[in-house]
């Protein structure tokens, strides 16, 4: 919590949240919950129930919330709707892909959340999650495979994207130089993005004490705020809403930003 109470001012050191997808802005959301917090310092001074403590804020493991979204890759309990999960596929055919993780592009991280690991890999068009059957290793063909359940065609839906793009990098062209190079253009961001990245903003000034009005001069200018700030006003009213919305997402709405049919609210992808 100290490091963003001391940088809260510039909106420029909150441009990351624009490309986070929906389990990375849960993350950002759950990190700022004072109690949360709480119960990781006592992890961190040897409490002994991580798993009990863990699994009512929705996670496998605890994460520590110094860690921004950059950084941390929380084991969410239950898995993400878009998350698929790879296994040894022993009846593929012979031009079936076979797994290799880098051979994907981009920057990756592995995290083991106590049953298997779990990859991250950042793309310019969008982050890439997984998780890997412990039984599966480099070069063997591979099997996708979600959840059962009743949210079964809410998970297929949103992992679809996915389980086409890791067939992308691991077939067999895969290895071909450049053919699978695209440019990618920088798109503005939506307004559920601006959104999200403001409502942080406005949390950490929440934090440290930050009147409504502080707050707005930091979102929108001092000179937007001299010139349009009074009782009734727009800005008035967007700083409520940002600190709203923000604060049902702290206080346990980020849960939704990990199901397809809410995450319209978040940035899913």
């Amino acid at each position: 919590m100290g490091a963003r109470a001391n940088d809260w001012h510039p909106p420029a050191a909150y441009l990351y949240a624009l490309t986070l997808d929906a389990p990375a802005l849960a993350w950002e959301y759950l990190r700022r919950n004072p109690r949360y917090c709480a119960v990781y310092a006592l992890h961190a001074r040897g409490s002994e129930d991580e798993a009990g403590h863990a699994a009512r804020w929705g996670l496998r493991l605890l994460e520590d919330p110094a860690r921004d979204a950059r950084q941390a890759q929380p084991a969410w309990l239950p898995d993400p709707d878009g998350l698929p999960q790879l296994h040894p596929d022993g009846a593929a055919a012979s031009d079936a892909p076979v797994f290799g993780v880098w051979r994907m592009p981009g920057r990756k991280q592995l995290a083991h959340d106590g049953h298997r690991l779990l990859l991250t890999a950042y793309r310019p068009e969008g982050t890439l999650r997984a998780a890997l059957s412990p039984a599966l290793e480099h070069g063997m063909p591979y099997a996708h495979g979600l959840a059962a359940g009743a949210r079964l065609r809410e998970r297929w839906r949103a992992a679809t994207a996915t389980m086409e793009r890791l067939d992308g990098y691991y077939g067999r062209d895969a290895a071909r130089p450049g053919i699978h190079a695209h440019a990618h253009a920088h798109q503005r961001p939506d307004r559920i993005a601006l959104m999200h990245m403001r409502s942080l903003q406005t949390l950490d000034g929440m934090a440290v004490g930050a009147t409504h009005r502080e707050i707005a001069q930091a979102l929108f200018g001092a000179a937007a705020v001299a010139e349009r700030w009074h009782d009734l006003g727009e800005l008035r009213a967007q700083v409520r809403r940002l600190a709203r919305r923000g604060q049902a997402l702290v206080d346990g709405g980020y849960r939704r930003l990990l199901q397809m049919e809410t995450s319209r609210d978040g940035r899913s992808g």
